[in-house]
């Protein structure tokens, strides 16, 4: 059987520091820290609210996992029944086995219709493969039309969250970047702009407009792909997504193939759990659903392509299957103590936070400093475990990934070393027993003092006491104790 293919990493990200590197320059920014602290508390706040009003919240939880491990656990027939009730309404569907193959199938689309720029709408994936680089390449224009992603892509940025990709900037600067930036691009900020919501949103609604109503093409991702009726689904917010959607004459939707779920009945179950979890909202304002060609309504050429990049060797892991449960609502994120304070760049991947930590190793596998480095990049504290919505048991697989990345590091690492010492000692008595007295004779040396620092820990032990040994081991005391029992 031949192993499936990796995914590569992004240009973007070659060549990044590992993950304690770059979190070190991203804590010493007080303005994001600032910035994230404010936005993970507003979010954490708004979905504590409307989970606590679901009688059964965790039932939910449970059928959400069990439907997205019904489709994983038959991915290839769910996968093929999908394409056939799209193709068979009037959808064409396309295969791509990495992000080279799915640039070219969207690239060529777009050539063929003569189009020299785009609308793009829930494209987290589309950044994955970096579509917006290969359609510059190719001379066609790629505009982001949420938000938060058309912040970040006038800003020059990269994006930190997966709902809220612009969390780490706040009002005033996206005004600077509006005020610096759109003129350039297309309609200019109001001269007069200031940082209020509503005129910031009033600004990028006027910048947008007129590229909604310009674009012959439209490229998004998908929420969900339903298998049994071929349909896709959107989930948004602002009515961006509604306008790509509908107005432009061709749609071409990129689709990771974990996005299928069986059934339109599971449908309902997501869109509770969805809304809730990512923004804090019972249901979200905008949910669009597109079943291959409406005649004489929306886009009458349709494309869906169906993207592995990866996915189809994280199913073959034995922890990996659990992962592809994510539906990227992004909760894990906002209640998580680590990515609070570091924000998403430090991540290495347009997948940051407690699910990124896990997903980026199984979808690129650990040869990088910044994969291997990111299973560490968690106190394990489990918050991240109670607020997914689909159950991913994220500090299982990440106990795990650090067991894989170690046995995959050189047998002279320190840590490696140190395991092999320790099931030398634990495997006779007589050395465990000569390593006890030992420390004991260490404790009463320190006499009750506290070491800080042991070369050769490194991080370890900037960060934590060394334990003190004791003075006496429980064998010991025993002995010296109950002497008299055990001679009568």
């Amino acid at each position: 059987m031949t192993t499936p293919p990796l995914q590569r990493t992004s240009a973007t990200f070659l060549g990044m520091p590992a993950f304690p590197k770059a979190a070190r320059a991203a804590l010493a920014d007080t303005q994001q820290r600032r910035n994230l602290a404010h936005a993970t508390a507003t979010i954490r706040a708004k979905r504590a609210a409307v989970v606590g009003e679901v009688e059964d919240w965790e039932g939910l939880r449970v059928a959400g996992a069990a439907a997205k491990d019904d489709a994983l656990h038959h991915l290839a027939e769910r996968l093929e029944q999908l394409e056939a009730n799209l193709t068979a309404r009037g959808a064409t569907v396309h295969w791509a086995r990495d992000a080279e193959e799915a640039n070219r199938i969207v690239v060529d689309l777009v050539r063929d219709r003569g189009a020299e720029e785009v609308v793009k709408v829930k494209s987290m994936v589309t950044q994955e493969i970096e579509l917006n680089e290969a359609l510059e390449e190719a001379g066609v224009s790629a505009w982001e039309t949420d938000l938060a992603e058309l912040i970040v892509q006038l800003g020059h940025d990269r994006p930190s969250h997966i709902l809220v990709p612009a969390i780490h900037r706040n009002r005033a600067e996206i005004r600077e970047i509006f005020l610096r930036e759109m003129a350039a691009v297309g309609r200019p900020a109001p001269a007069d702009l200031t940082d209020e919501p509503a005129r910031l949103a009033e600004a990028a609604r006027l910048h947008l407009r007129e590229k909604f109503l310009r674009a012959k093409v439209a490229i998004s991702g998908a929420n969900f792909a339903v298998a049994d009726t071929g349909t896709l689904v959107v989930v948004e917010s602002e009515g961006n997504g509604r306008m790509c959607l509908t107005l432009p004459e061709t749609l071409i939707s990129v689709v990771g193939i974990e996005k299928v779920v069986p059934t339109f009945d599971d449908l309902a179950t997501f869109l509770q759990l969805l809304p809730r979890s990512s923004t804090g909202e019972r249901m979200n304002p905008y949910t669009s659903m597109w079943t291959g060609v409406a005649e004489g309504d929306g886009p009458q050429d349709v494309h869906v392509v169906l993207l592995d990049n990866g996915r189809t060797a994280a199913l073959a892991d034995p922890d990996g299957r659990e992962a592809l449960r994510c539906i990227r609502c992004s909760a894990c994120l906002n209640v998580c103590p680590v990515y609070e304070r570091t924000g998403g760049h430090a991540y290495g991947s347009v997948y940051p936070g407690p699910i990124g930590a896990i997903l980026n190793p199984l979808l690129r596998g650990t040869g990088s400093d910044v994969d291997a480095s990111l299973p560490y990049a968690s106190s394990l504290c489990g918050a991240c475990f109670e607020a997914c919505p689909v159950r991913i048991d994220i500090p299982s697989l990440l106990v795990r990934l650090r067991s894989r990345v170690v046995d995959q590091s050189s047998r002279r690492s320190p840590e490696a070393l140190a395991m092999r010492a320790a099931a030398w000692t634990f495997a006779d008595h007589r050395r465990f027993e000569a390593a006890q007295r030992a420390a004991t004779t260490g404790g009463r040396l320190l006499g009750g003092r506290t070491v800080r620092t042991v070369p050769g820990l490194g991080a370890w032990a900037q960060a934590r006491d060394v334990p003190t040994p004791p003075r006496e081991t429980f064998r010991q005391w025993w002995a010296r104790t109950h002497d008299d029992e055990e001679t009568t």
